[in-house]
């Protein structure tokens, strides 16, 4: 064996063992005693539409996100008119994301004027005209800005529930935005959908309130509410009956801290071995829950998620250290979920669902069957195809075409790709395209045959003038296939993974394979011409 047919034989073996060392574990239940710790353990990563779970589309209401961020600035301008003393009679959010604001006379306007150009450059007077010795001023935020909100609000959306799929444990979700405010979720193989619905969607706004213990709550919950106060629901099952039962709270409207000074969220027992979520604070947030706790001793502070007051403890003491607890009586399962939304947090917007459906795990194993007993029909349609057509060269393809097979799902397992409905029709293309190159091969050894050229000659034409023409079809063919993988989600994205590593394995296979057995038999038996 010659130098050179040495080195490709090297490379060869190489590429064949590093594809089994991937592949096996795909093709046995459980991985022998025997196999390294280092060596690949995963399987290949079945979509949806194998092995069952949920689809999911979302719709985030980014205009939410704007109100929310309008009424922010409402709040804080209003605290900073009062500290710069001008004077004002009302101020609110009105018509969604505008805030009015009545001022007590001309000349605070001009006050007014200086001071928002200064501080808040990014509001603007929509409108003011003078009611009496009033000035009713309504602000409207830049329109730069309430984009760059919504984009903001989907981004962290997205984010916020990558994170919360990633904790709630599910392998290999498919996570993705679509158009500028809809998120596209797919769940592989999920056990239990509601509760994965529910997670997902819970907004998870975690606030600190005040009770307000000095009114009534009959007379509130008659219609004369103070202003300044709402009332708010505790929700109490019976763990004996399951009967739910409300409990009004009335709770000051002013927040005095929020979830986002959340550091970590996890589940604890108590001494009745009942599950609770503990808090943890960072440092900033912390030093604010231990101010807040000793300015109101002797008081209740709301713990409130999503406007439902999980518990309404009496502050006996100032807290430090930066701990906090919810309670709430939850089962295990109830208090898990409430710990994943608290540690991935809040979503910025309200979402709402768009699109549904469920894939059972049946109907997935169906399309399994359905869509290897087509890739296996078709394929050894093209293997008596080919022996019939080129005989023992045929065989020689037949090779290739096997050994690409192979190198493709190798490569999806080392790459962890996902393999999807479309992702089989893609590997079913892949066998058609994969002996294609090989058909250009000989045909045009045939031709340089017809010429009365030796094997050897005519197989270094046929193999030097198919390569040009042979690499021109397949990069236009992978170029679309990228395209596809860039900017395709689900099965569109299964289809061009599958078909990019196929055209990419079947170069190998049938350009550097195939010359190295033909070069093989030329060196060692004496071919003066080919059964092509």
């Amino acid at each position: 064996m010659t130098r050179s047919l040495q080195w490709r034989f090297l490379l060869i073996f190489a590429v064949l063992i590093g594809a089994a060392i991937f592949v096996y574990p795909t093709f046995v239940k459980e991985l022998p005693s025997w196999w390294p710790a280092f060596f690949p353990q995963d399987k290949i990563h079945l979509g949806l539409d194998l092995q069952g779970g949920m689809h999911l589309t979302f719709e985030v209401e980014a205009d939410k996100a704007v109100e929310s961020s309008a009424e922010r600035i409402k709040n804080d301008l209003g605290n900073n008119l009062k500290k710069e003393r001008i004077f004002y009679t009302y101020i609110d959010r009105v018509q969604g994301n505008k805030i009015e604001v009545v001022l007590l006379n001309p000349d605070v306007k001009k006050n007014f004027d200086s001071y928002l150009k200064e501080q808040y450059p990014t509001l603007k007077e929509a409108t003011s005209r003078q009611e009496g010795d009033r000035v009713k001023v309504l602000l409207e935020m830049d329109p730069r800005q309430i984009d760059e909100i919504k984009k903001s609000a989907v981004d962290q959306a997205l984010e916020t529930i990558r994170n919360r799929v990633d904790q709630f444990g599910v392998a290999e979700p498919d996570i993705s935005r679509q158009g500028e405010n809809m998120i596209l979720i797919q769940l592989p193989g999920i056990k239990d959908p509601e509760r994965a619905k529910e997670l997902i969607g819970k907004t998870a706004l975690l606030e600190f309130k005040l009770v307000d213990e000095e009114y009534d709550v009959g007379r509130a919950l008659a219609g004369d509410i103070p202003f300044g106060d709402v009332i708010l629901y505790e929700r109490e099952v019976d763990p004996k009956t399951g009967a739910v039962r409300r409990i009004p709270y009335l709770i000051k409207d002013k927040t005095l801290m929020t979830g986002d000074a959340l550091k970590d969220a996890r589940v604890r027992l108590d001494q009745n071995n009942m599950p609770y979520v503990g808090l943890s604070f960072h440092p900033a947030g912390a030093g604010l829950f231990e101010q807040i706790t000793g300015d109101n001793v002797g008081r209740r502070l709301a713990i409130v998620l999503d406007g439902t007051v999980y518990s309404a403890p009496v502050i006996r003491q100032r807290i430090g250290g930066g701990e906090a607890i919810i309670e709430g009586r939850f089962s295990m399962e109830d208090a898990r979920d409430l710990a994943i939304v608290l540690r991935a947090g809040s979503l910025p917007a309200p979402i709402k669902i768009l699109e549904e459906r469920t894939v059972g795990p049946s109907l997935g194993q169906d399309s399994i069957n359905k869509g290897i007993k087509a890739t296996m029909i078709g394929g050894l349609l093209v293997i008596i195809a080919m022996i019939a057509y080129y005989r023992l060269a045929g065989f020689v393809a037949n090779i290739a075409l096997i050994l690409n097979m192979v190198l493709l799902l190798a490569a999806l397992a080392a790459l962890r790709g996902t393999l999807t409905l479309p992702g089989i029709a893609g590997i079913a293309l892949t066998v058609g395209m994969a002996v294609d190159a090989n058909v250009l091969i000989y045909e045009r050894i045939r031709e340089e045959m017809r010429l009365g050229k030796p094997a050897g000659a005519a197989l270094e034409a046929g193999y030097t003038r198919a390569f040009l023409t042979i690499m021109d079809s397949n990069v236009t063919t992978i170029i679309a296939a990228l395209v596809l993988l860039q900017f395709g989600t689900g099965p569109i994205k299964g289809f061009a993974i599958t078909l990019s590593i196929g055209i990419a394995a079947s170069m190998f296979t049938a350009i550097v394979v195939t010359r190295f057995i033909f070069d093989f038999v030329l060196n060692n038996f004496r071919v003066k011409r080919w059964s092509i």
